[in-house]
Parts: structure tokens; sequence; C-alpha cells
């Protein structure tokens, strides 16, 4: 019982002190948590030395899988932006609808492009297109801008590549093609009710959020985003986006109705793989988005190597997050974790939320956030019968709630849009944190038909 008590303790200290380094002391992530697994190793009773080999064990296995699918996923995402694909998609979905209905249509826009793109980048790039939708239709720009971030984040906590969902998948082991699946399940729900109906509430409630009003400003002669002479296609821009999720899904649905051992079913394997499947969508943007839109090698390989900066820090992140969950199992604190939580009466899904939802709140990284969870709760995953894939779902949704200002993506929504802080918080604050509550209630609404 003493050595229990003694293992339990080193994990809430360990916890505490990655919350103090990265909100009090302003450490950078990677830094604070190879500061905390290092400190969990210590006082969970291990030696220095296995400390160091545990962490760099964690790491690597983290980079080796995690790493490669966020690093493919920000080159798609870069010659998306980069091309002209993006603002083709924005732009067509746009001119579907009606002007009432460009709420919904800049949403679902935003989550088709945010599929492979870090958040941050994706949204700093297509906030240009916000105002001058909200000028040509002489809108208000926050009825344009909270279905834009609305789109973004849905596809940052839901959607493989982004950091979290893969992290949490490959640390539960849960299959990519059924994550994928659940997460355009939940995605569609979330769509209407964060997007339109969210703003419009939003505008009510809050009269203030209306002062970015165009309505009297006279139509701005040009096209809502001017194409580009060499612009991809439509068409193609939608196949390069759709392409990942596509063949992980097939690989998926052929289980069970292919022989395992036959060629069809090792070609399905191999293509649906994460990491193969985005290989394949990169070299396929590159001819489709790049060579054949009239770019060069010479100018894509500096596009490949400009979008990979931003991910540089998140993948370090994500490795320093697996060398914390090797700790956790090297130290036995995990084990404990299981077999304790077996006898609480509680949902491993919201269990997993609502961890991540607290480390989230307290320090402000949706990425750490869920890295942490995901190192505490896989071991419960492996022996509770949860689904993985939802497990996965409810993690990186918890890692999504109460954004304020310990968050960058706070600072980016209120300068972007010249927003107050109490604005921001009204707005921004108030859209994520609908965004995780929705997650949580779908995924356990989804969890009562999966068996």
């Amino acid at each position: 019982m003493h050595f229990e008590i003694s293992q339990f303790v080193a994990l809430f200290c360990a916890i505490a002190l990655l919350i103090i380094l990265i909100s009090k002391f302003k450490f950078h992530p990677f830094l604070a948590l190879i500061i905390t697994a290092g400190f969990l190793g210590i006082a969970a009773g291990l030696s220095p030395t296995q400390t160091i080999k545990s962490f760099e064990k964690g790491f690597g296995g983290v980079l080796g899988s995690t790493g490669l699918v966020v690093g493919l996923g920000t080159m798609l995402g870069g010659l998306m932006l980069e091309s002209g694909a993006a603002d083709k998609i924005a732009n067509t979905f746009i001119r579907l609808g009606s002007v009432r209905m460009i709420p919904l249509t800049i949403c679902i826009a935003a989550l088709i492009i945010g599929l492979p793109h870090l958040f941050d980048v994706s949204f700093v790039m297509l906030v240009p297109l916000v105002y001058a939708i909200a000028r040509r239709i002489r809108s208000q720009l926050m009825r344009i801008g909270i279905p834009l971030a609305a789109g973004l984040y849905i596809a940052h906590g839901l959607m493989l590549p982004h950091p979290s969902p893969t992290l949490a998948m490959t640390t539960y082991g849960a299959d990519a093609g059924l994550c994928m699946l659940f997460g355009i399940l939940l995605a569609l729900p979330m769509i209407i009710l964060c997007g339109p109906l969210f703003t419009r509430w939003a505008l009510k409630v809050f009269p203030d959020l209306r002062r970015q009003d165009f309505s009297q400003q006279d139509i701005e002669p040009e096209a809502i985003n001017p194409a580009r002479h060499h612009s991809p296609t439509f068409f193609l821009s939608m196949l390069t986006i759709l392409l990942p999720p596509i063949l992980m899904m097939l690989k998926t649905l052929a289980k069970g109705h292919l022989a395992a051992d036959g060629n069809a079913s090792m070609l399905l394997n191999t293509i649906g793989d994460p990491i193969v499947s985005l290989l394949i969508a990169v070299l396929f943007a590159i001819w489709a988005l790049g060579i054949k839109s009239g770019l060069t090698m010479a100018q894509l390989q500096k596009i490949l190597g400009k979008c990979l900066g931003p991910c540089a820090a998140i993948i370090l992140i994500l490795g320093a997050g697996g060398g914390l969950k090797e700790m956790l199992l090297a130290t036995n604190v995990s084990k404990l974790i299981a077999d304790s939580a077996l006898h609480w009466n509680i949902s491993p899904l919201v269990l997993a939320w609502l961890v991540a939802a607290l480390i989230r709140i307290a320090i402000g990284s949706a990425t750490v956030a869920v890295v942490t969870t995901a190192g505490i709760v896989a071991p419960l995953a492996a022996h509770s019968g949860v689904n993985l894939e939802l497990l996965v779902l409810a993690t990186s949704t918890g890692g999504l709630m109460l954004s304020h200002v310990n968050d960058s993506g706070f600072w980016l929504f209120k300068e972007y849009f010249q927003l107050t802080v109490a604005e921001t918080l009204k707005s921004w604050t108030l859209l994520v944190s609908f965004i995780s509550l929705l997650g949580l209630i779908f995924v356990l609404l989804l969890d009562m038909f999966v068996c």
C-alpha cells in the first residue's frame, strides 16, 4: 500500500510540476515535458540511467510513427495553401449557396482545408479570406470569422493527421481508418451546431461582437479571392485532400472481406497505413497541385522546406510526451492507475476527456494535454474493453476545452480579428468549449451503437 501511495504521489507531483513550469515559469512545453519525465522517473525509484534510457525509448517510439504522420501532413497542407488549392476549395464552397448559407459553407470549407495542416498556419492563411468575404457581402466580420475558426478547430480536434488525435491513436493502438470514420461522423453535426447556429446565437446574445460591420461599406469590385493564374482545379484540390482518409478507410472497410494473406489485402494494408497514405498524397500533390500548375521542382522544394518549420516544435513535444508515457510504464505508475480505475464508477471515455480538459485549462496547450492524458489512460484502455477509436476522440476533444489567455490560439483569434479580451472570451473561448463538450456528448452517443 505504501508503495502504491508513493507512486501516485510521484505522478501528481509530476503533473503539478509540468503545469507550474509551463504556466508560471513560461518554460517551452518540450523542455517542461523532459524535466517532468525525469522527475517522475527519479521520484518513482528509477536510477538516473534507467530514467534516461526509458525516456529515450519512448521519445524514439513516438517519432517513429507519429512524427512521420505529422511531418507528411504538414507538407500536404503546405502544398494546398501555397498552390492556391485551399483558396479554390474555399471560394467554390462559398459560391455553392446563397449569402445566408455562407457561415455553413465557410465552416465546411475550413474543415476540409484544415484536414492536413496545423491550426495556426491554416488560420493565418485564411483570415484575409474572411475579411474579403465580409466586405463583399457587407456582413459582420464575426459572422464569417467564427464559422471559419469552428471548421479549423473541429479538424484540429477530430481528424488525422493532426498532432493530438494522431498521438492518441498511436498511444492507444487504435485503427486509423476507424478514427477517421468516427471523426467524420462526429464532425458532420458539429459543423452545423458550431458553425452557423453557434455564430447566430453569439451575435444575438453579445451585441458587441457585431461592431465590426461592413454593411455600410461599398462592395469591392474584385472577387472574394482572385484566382491565381496557375491555380489547380477544384477536382484535383479535393482529390488531393481526401486521398489519405479514403485510403485509410478503404483498408478498414476491407477487413473481413478479403483473405488476410491475399495480395489485395496486403496492398490495401500497405496503402491504408497513415504514413504510406500521406506519402502517396504528398507525391500526388507535387504533381497535381505543383508541376501541373506550372511550379518547378525548385519552387516545390522551397515550399516543402518552408512548411516543415512550424511543425518542428510540435514533433519534439510529441516525442517528449512519448518519453513521459514510457516513464509511466517503466515506473509501473500506469499499471497502478489501470488497476485502480477499473474499480471507479466512471466511463474511461469520460475519464480521458476530463483529464485532458483539466490539463488543457491549466497549461493552454491541446497537444501537451493529449500527450500527457494518453500516457496516463493508455494502460486502462487495454483492460477496460473501451472502444479505442472513441477513446482517441474523447481524449483529443478534451484537449480543446476552455481556451483562454494561456493559449496561443486565443491571441491569434483576438489579434487577427481586432477584438478585445472580453470579446475574445465571448466568441473564441465559448466556441472551443462548445466544440469540446459536443465532442464528449457525441462520443458517448456513438459509444451506445458501436460494438
